[in-house]
C-alpha cells in the first residue's frame, strides 16, 4: 500500500465533492432529505469502478464463486427469520427541550442535546427499529408488510439452495452480491459515512465447519489485499478483534477493519464468521431442507459461513480520504486526487493549445477519439488558458493530460503531443504512435 498519509478535513471532500460534480446532497434544489445523496457524472464513475474492481476481484476472477441479484423487496418471513424485526434496533433518545432525537450509544455527553445545548433533558431511550417498512399490493394489513432490504445479505442466504440446485459447485465456495441497502438512522451525518440509502458489496462463502478458521485467515488476507487496490495507506488501515460481548448474535468471530477518516478512526468493514445461524433460521421457518450433499457420498451438512460485508460509499470515502493531496506549483496552492489509475473516473483528458486552430482542433480531435476507442474514459477540454485546464483536471484526479500543440502539426516533433503527469506535473514529448502504450505503463 502506499504510505501517504494525509491530514485531511472533512470539509475538503465535501467541497471538492460538490464542487467538481462527485457528489450532491440529495433533493438539494427543495432543501435536501437528511441521509440522502445524489453522485454528479465523475462520482457515478468513481463508485462504478469502484464496485467493477470488486466485482473483478473477488466473483469474476475466482472458480469458486457466483453472483446474485436479488430483489430489494423480500417476504416479511425474510426478516422474522433472520431476527431483524425484534432485533435490528438502536437506542433512540429525545430532547425534551428542542425534540430533537439523537442516538443514545454516540451522544459525546449523555447528559447534554447537541442540538440546543440544553443538560439533563434526554428521557429513557427507547429501542427503534431501523428498517423502511412498507406494504406490497393494493391492500394494506399486516399480511401485505414488507420492508426495504438493510442489507444484501439475507437475499443470498435465501438463494442458497437455488445456486447450489443450479451449479452444484463444491465446498467451500461463495455467493456474491452488489445492490441497494436503507437503513432509517437516527441521526445521518458525516457525508455519505452514515446516511439512509447506500449500496454494499457483501459476500457468504460457505465452508465446513471444522475449516472455518483456516478459510477466515484467508479472507483476512484478501480484505487486506483489497485496501491494496483501492490505493489505501497501510498505516491508516487497522484490524480491530471485536470482543465477544460487542459481537452480533449470530456471530463467533468479527474482525472490524477501521480506517481513519476525517471524522475518527471509523469502521471500513466487516468479516463475520456468522456460524451455521442463517442457514438453520431458514430451515426452521420454511421447514426446507439447507443441507449440502458432498459429492463423494459423505454424510450431508449445513454449511458454515464467513462473511465479508464491503460498504460501497466508506469505500469511496476512504479513497477520496487517502487521494486527496494539496502542494504548492509556482507559488500556488494546488489540490489534486491521486486516484489510482484504474479507479479514476477520467483516465485521460485531451486539450487543443489553441481552440480557434482549426487544423488544431481538428488533430486534438483525431486523438480523442483514438484514445476514447482505446481508452473509454477519456475527457475533451478546450475552455479556459492552459494552466486552468491542468488545475481542474488535477482537482478531478485525471492521471494524464495529452496537450496538441502546433509542434503536433510539423516540424522535428510533428505527431507527438505534450503528456502531462498529475502527481509530479512533470510533461514529456510522447509520440502519437506510443500515446496509449506509455501513459499505460506509466
Amino acid at each position: 500500500m502506499s504510505e501517504h498519509k494525509n491530514e485531511v478535513k472533512l470539509e475538503d471532500i465535501v467541497s471538492l465533492a460538490k464542487r467538481r460534480g462527485f457528489i450532491y446532497p440529495g433533493s438539494d434544489v427543495y432543501g435536501g432529505l437528511a441521509g440522502t445523496w445524489d453522485y454528479g457524472p465523475l462520482g457515478v464513475s468513481l463508485k462504478r469502478n469502484i464496485m467493477n474492481l470488486w466485482w473483478q476481484m473477488f466473483v469474476d476472477g475466482r472458480d469458486d464463486m457466483y453472483g446474485v441479484d436479488a430483489a430489494i423487496l423480500m417476504n416479511q418471513k425474510v426478516w422474522q427469520a433472520s431476527g431483524h424485526v425484534d432485533t435490528f434496533t438502536d437506542p433512540l433518545v429525545e430532547c425534551n427541550t428542542c425534540h430533537a432525537r439523537h442516538r443514545a450509544d454516540k451522544l459525546d455527553d449523555a447528559n447534554k442535546c447537541p442540538n440546543c445545548g440544553q443538560t439533563g433533558t434526554f428521557g429513557e431511550a427507547k429501542q427503534f427499529n431501523m428498517m423502511f417498512k412498507t406494504n406490497v399490493g393494493p391492500v394494506d394489513d399486516e399480511n401485505s408488510v414488507s420492508y426495504l432490504r438493510p442489507e444484501t445479505a439475507q437475499g443470498i442466504f435465501t438463494n442458497f439452495k437455488n445456486v447450489v440446485d443450479s451449479f452444484y459447485p463444491d465446498v467451500p465456495f461463495g455467493i456474491g452480491q452488489q445492490g441497494k441497502a436503507f437503513r432509517n438512522e437516527i441521526s445521518p451525518r458525516d457525508f455519505v459515512f452514515r446516511s439512509r440509502e447506500f449500496e454494499q458489496m457483501e459476500i457468504e462463502y460457505f465452508v465446513k465447519e471444522e475449516n472455518w478458521e483456516a478459510e477466515f485467515e484467508k479472507w483476512v488476507e484478501l480484505c487486506k489485499q483489497w485496501f491494496t487496490a483501492l490505493g489505501l495507506p497501510e498505516s491508516s488501515v487497522h484490524e480491530l478483534e471485536v470482543p465477544e460481548e460487542d459481537r452480533a448474535h449470530y456471530s463467533k468471530r468479527t474482525i472490524d477493519f477501521e480506517f481513519d477518516y476525517p471524522i475518527g478512526r471509523e469502521e471500513l468493514m466487516g468479516l463475520a464468521y456468522r456460524t451455521d445461524f442463517d442457514l438453520k433460521n431458514i430451515e426452521r421457518v420454511s421447514k426446507k431442507s439447507m443441507e449440502y450433499r458432498p459429492k463423494d457420498g459423505s454424510d450431508s451438512y449445513v454449511p458454515h459461513v464467513i462473511e465479508p460485508s464491503f460498504g460501497v460509499e466508506r469505500a469511496l470515502m476512504a479513497v477520496l480520504v487517502s487521494a486527496y493531496r494539496e502542494d504548492e506549483q509556482n507559488g500556488e496552492k494546488r489540490i489534486f486526487l491521486a486516484l489510482p489509475y484504474d479507479l479514476a473516473p477520467i483516465k485521460v483528458a485531451v486539450c487543443p493549445l489553441a481552440k480557434n486552430n482549426e487544423a488544431l482542433v481538428a488533430k486534438a480531435r483525431d486523438i480523442y477519439a483514438m484514445l476514447k476507442e482505446q481508452v473509454g474514459d477519456v475527457l475533451w477540454i478546450d475552455s479556459g488558458n492552459i494552466g486552468k485546464n491542468y488545475r481542474k483536471m488535477d482537482e478531478i484526479g485525471v492521471p494524464y493530460v495529452v496537450t496538441v500543440d502546433f509542434e503536433t502539426l510539423e516540424g522535428d516533433q510533428k505527431d507527438t503531443v505534450t503528456l502531462r503527469h498529475r502527481d509530479t506535473t512533470n510533461q514529456e514529448r510522447v509520440e502519437l504512435s506510443n500515446l496509449i502504450s506509455e501513459s499505460k505503463k506509466r
